[in-house]
């Protein structure tokens, strides 16, 4: 009686064990992966974007894939820093404050045009400013500007560079008011509205609202476009392995590599993406420490 007892008891302890491995197993096979993205445009058309993108990330890697919003830029790199999320579609200066802040994490793809990328300076054309193709005019002066995001590459530091570099001086001492409008969509709208003379937006933004016809251009127009550098890009934490097993992270790269759905593509606007690493931002995190725009 007692060996057998021993036995039931022995057998309900193995029993036990492997119900509980089995459940370890099931959940972390059913984890989510998690990406954002910075709100650089209107929520309602990031949303659109970002699911559809988490659903041919879920079909390609074959696990539970979920895209969640976040309402600004430094709310993006906050979310990767803390593990809510594993993934993001980041500017070029949140990425390398996203990759500072988790040690490990890895620019994997940015797009095509990213490799080249701009800011447009626009302003209202009730204020007589005329384009200029060597340099910001130099009758920007004195009058209201707005940059995109704090956090923003493309709407707050390489404007905020070429302006130090023209008048060797801080945009709070060029211009009369300087505001932060957010996102690329909402400085075309102020400046089209009047509410600030000059602002500097990101030029598919702009092309891409011009093109689909919500950018009136008898009241706004383009006046000078910065020299190219590098911009948007995938980073991805440098943990994920451990967590979705070994080689999730070039299968996320692959993955990225992969997108051709001409739809798709088109709401980024990206004509495809192309490998990229940490590396290819060392002028971005260079320029965000001349800024203090680094910890």
């Amino acid at each position: 009686m007692y060996k057998f007892l021993r036995y039931g008891v022995f057998k309900h302890i193995v029993y036990g064990i492997a119900l509980v491995l089995a459940l370890g197993c099931a959940t972390a096979s059913a984890q989510t992966f998690v990406f954002t993205a910075i709100p650089d445009e209107d929520e309602t058309r990031l949303e659109q974007r970002f699911t559809k993108v988490a659903d041919y990330l879920e079909e390609r890697l074959d696990v539970d894939v979920r895209y969640v919003p976040v309402k600004s830029y430094a709310a993006a790199v906050t979310a990767f820093r803390n593990n809510q999320v594993q993934l993001a579609w980041f500017g070029a200066l949140s990425g390398v404050q996203a990759r500072q802040a988790v040690p490990g994490s890895q620019a994997l793809a940015q797009g095509e045009e990213d490799a080249a990328f701009r800011t447009y300076f626009i302003a209202n054309r009730d204020t007589g400013i005329e384009p200029a193709e060597d340099a910001l005019p130099e009758s920007i002066r004195d009058r209201t500007f707005t940059f995109g995001s704090k956090g923003s590459t493309s709407g707050r530091l390489m404007p905020e560079y070429y302006i130090r570099e023209q008048f060797d001086a801080a945009p709070e001492e060029i211009f009369s008011r300087v505001g932060f409008s957010g996102n690329h969509s909402r400085t075309i709208a102020l400046v089209e509205s009047g509410a600030y003379q000059v602002g500097a937006v990101n030029y598919t933004t702009w092309e891409k609202a011009v093109d689909a016809g919500r950018v009136d251009t008898d009241n706004v127009q383009v006046i000078w476009e910065t020299p190219t550098y590098k911009d948007y890009q995938w980073t991805i934490r440098g943990d994920v392995d451990e967590r979705f097993g070994d080689g999730f992270t070039e299968r996320v790269r692959q993955a990225l590599l992969a997108m051709d759905d001409p739809e798709l593509l088109e709401s980024f606007p990206r004509s495809g993406f192309i490998p990229v690493d940490n590396a290819d931002y060392d002028t971005i995190r260079q320029l965000a420490r001349e800024l203090d725009l680094l910890d």
